[in-house]
């Protein structure tokens, strides 16, 4: 076999890998945006509290997997989120702190609970302990595809609960409040209720996404959820822009496609090299931007051209 075919044949098993990667982390960092889009698009609630819920969600599911229940780990966390999404609601509904502040004061508290949950250190490691991913790979499911073939179940399954909730007579409380809080409370529908039920379903998302991200990298880090909040709205109206944001399973679809998206995006950036390894924030930084930015920069391009249009109409 000559140079260039060994060559070609080692870049065609990168890109394959890279392209796996980024579905594996696409499913995984799926859950985040299905959170925002309850939290962000269904409750219009701003909530701050997903950096630290992500990182809650990846310490416990460590520890507990390090302890020997890799699967108890997973509703473990999620748990963990639902207690750190009712203290946002606590303080917001029952306190009076604006839902931006009360987000950012529980996740400034969460820094100290997860450091609290991984022995006070500030890495905990999985090295060569049994997660769920290895314990699927050793049942020889999916065969090198295991690691999207799990990711994928557990996304996919979040997001059918989460529409199937949404479409419950409690899930259509929860959105109504989002729509409208006062016709809500004269119809006798308690809104602190509804609010509190929502923001703890949203960070149990978020939860289990730290928790599948921190046994799938075998590694808990206390700053491992830096920006995840801005990465998860940018991932939503990626797909938001791609599927549309008529019904509740668009927008589940949506938070997965955006997802994937994103993470093509990350994979070939990375790939080709355009820019170091250093400046991936700066990229990162970039594609939010542009993600966040792109309905107005669409509705200005379309306004420019029906401007266009009708002075050329004007000019004959």
């Amino acid at each position: 076999m000559t140079a260039s075919a060994v060559y070609s044949q080692r870049g065609v098993f990168s890109v394959l890998y890279i392209s796996q990667t980024a579905l594996e982390l696409g499913f995984l960092y799926a859950l985040v945006a299905m959170a925002l889009f309850l939290s962000y698009r269904i409750l219009d609630i701003a909530d701050m509290t997903t950096d630290g819920c992500f990182v809650l969600g990846t310490a416990v599911s460590v520890t507990f997997a390090s302890n020997g229940h890799p699967f108890l780990a997973i509703p473990a966390a999620m748990l963990a989120g639902v207690c750190a999404g009712f203290v946002t609601a606590f303080q917001q509904t029952r306190l009076g702190v604006p839902s931006i502040l009360a987000g950012i004061i529980t996740n400034m508290g969460l820094y100290t609970v997860n450091l609290m949950v991984m022995g006070w250190s500030s890495n905990v490691s999985l090295l060569k302990t049994p997660t769920i991913f290895t314990i699927v790979h050793a049942t020889g499911i999916g065969g090198d595809w295991y690691e999207a073939l799990l990711a994928g179940t557990v996304t996919i399954l979040a997001g059918l609960a989460l529409v199937w909730f949404l479409s419950t007579r409690l899930g259509l409380s929860i959105r109504a409040t989002g729509n409208n809080t006062d016709m809500v409370r004269a119809s006798s529908i308690n809104p602190i209720f509804t609010i509190t039920v929502g923001l703890c379903v949203s960070n149990a998302l978020t939860a289990l996404s730290g928790a599948m991200v921190g046994q799938y990298q075998n590694t808990a880090d206390i700053n491992g959820g830096t920006g995840i909040v801005v990465i998860g709205l940018a991932c939503l109206i990626i797909g938001e822009t791609v599927m549309g944001r008529r019904t509740m399973v668009k927008g589940a679809i949506a938070s997965v496609i955006g997802s994937i998206i994103y993470r093509f995006i990350y994979a070939y950036v990375l790939y080709t090299k355009i820019m170091p390894v250093q400046g991936l924030k700066l990229v990162t930084a970039v594609v939010v931007a542009l993600a966040i930015a792109f309905p107005t920069i669409k509705n200005w391009a379309q306004f420019q051209k029906r401007r266009m249009a009708a002075q050329k109409k004007g000019v004959r």
